[in-house]
Parts: C-alpha cells; structure tokens; sequence
C-alpha cells in the first residue's frame, strides 16, 4: 500500500491533469474522493481546486459555444436530448442569474444546463462571469467536501478507508485512460476488419479467378 501512495505523490501532476479532464465533463464523485486523497496528504487541496475550477469553467463554455452555434441541428440529430434542454431552459427563464450559478448542483439537467444557455439569448460575456463564479463555488464545494469530512471517514471505516480511497482514485485513473485510448482501440478495430475485409475479398477474387 505505501508504494501505491508513493507513486500516487510520484505522479500527483498527472492527476491533476485528468482532474482537469474529468470536470470539463462532470465529476462530482471524483472531486470528492480527490479531496478526500488531498486530505490524506497524497495532493494538494489548492492545486486540486484549481484544476477542478478550470477543468468545469472550460467544460461548460465549450457546451455553451455548442449550444450557441449548433443546438437546433444537435437537438434534431440527438432528439433524446430535447426533453432535458426543454426542461433547463424553462429553468432558465424562471431564475436566470440563479439558475446559471446553481445547474451544476442540479440533478437530470447538469450535463445539458450549459449547451441551453447556449440557446437562449444571454451573451457569451455574461455567462462567461457566471460560469467563471459558479465553477468555482462547485470545485471549492464538492473538493472542500471530500476534505473536510475525510476525517470523519476515516473514523467511520477505520484502516480500511485508506484502502478505499486508493482504490477508488485507481479506479477513476483507469477509466479516464480507457475513455482518452479510445480512439486509438476503435482506429485498431477498423484496421483490422478493414484487413479482414482485404483479406477476405483477396480470397474471393482468387477462388472466382479458379
């Protein structure tokens, strides 16, 4: 175990990296677990912040430039989408201002909230202060959270929480480097069968030709 934690301090930049990955999409879970692990002493709860705040911040303004110049044709080409934007908008009409400040803790709208405003009327600049605000209040909520209470934790699960967190940071190390191989696996994929597929008529051709 402590080599593990050794080597999470080792390559502590790396993580925060994929922190700043992992928030431009959500990551509400992670943050806290991250903070947890800053509380252990395995981070740093300011660069952890920082890159939380950032990563969430770029997320939303690159759904807000989606939502600006290709929502109608997302919303015909995704149609699943339309009842969660219809919902986030109304949202929007309702509380404006409060709305922009709070979607990130609002449950069925979260991922949407951004690409909305997108849609609706509101400049590029003032959503961009109010994004700028809200990330910020987010990062500092769920991090301070996970660090905060880590104590608690500890408390509750004994040595065993230790073992959990570690675990748990591995598990979201993993999957983040699954999501960003992906590309690469599927450009594999299709080599292979486009090689299948060569092969394949390369046969055919030949046993015609016989």
């Amino acid at each position: 175990m402590q080599e593990i934690l050794a080597k999470i301090q080792e390559y502590g930049d790396i993580f925060y990296v994929i922190t700043f990955l992992w928030t431009a999409v959500e990551g509400e879970t992670f943050v806290i677990f991250a903070g947890y692990a800053a509380h252990l002493g395995l981070l740093s709860l300011p660069t952890l912040i920082a890159c939380a705040w950032i990563g969430s911040f770029c997320g939303d303004q690159v759904y807000f430039f989606l939502g600006r110049r290709y929502g109608a044709t997302l919303i015909k080409k995704f149609p699943k989408w339309e009842p969660r934007v219809a919902r986030a908008m109304d949202l929007l009409h309702r509380y404006n201002t409060g709305f922009i400040l709070s979607f990130r803790f609002i449950y069925g709208v979260r991922n949407v909230s951004s690409f909305a405003v997108g849609m609706s009327g509101i400049s590029w600049a003032r959503f961009s202060i109010l994004n700028f605000i809200a990330a910020g209040v987010w990062a500092v909520s769920f991090a301070g959270t996970g660090y905060l209470f880590g104590a608690a934790f500890k408390d509750m699960l004994g040595d065993y929480a230790l073992y959990i967190t570690v675990g748990m940071l591995i598990g979201f190390i993993t999957l983040a480097w699954w999501i960003m191989s992906a590309p690469e696996r599927r450009e594999k994929r299709l080599a292979r069968q486009a090689a299948q597929q060569a092969a394949q008529s390369r046969a055919s051709t030949h046993t015609n030709g016989a």
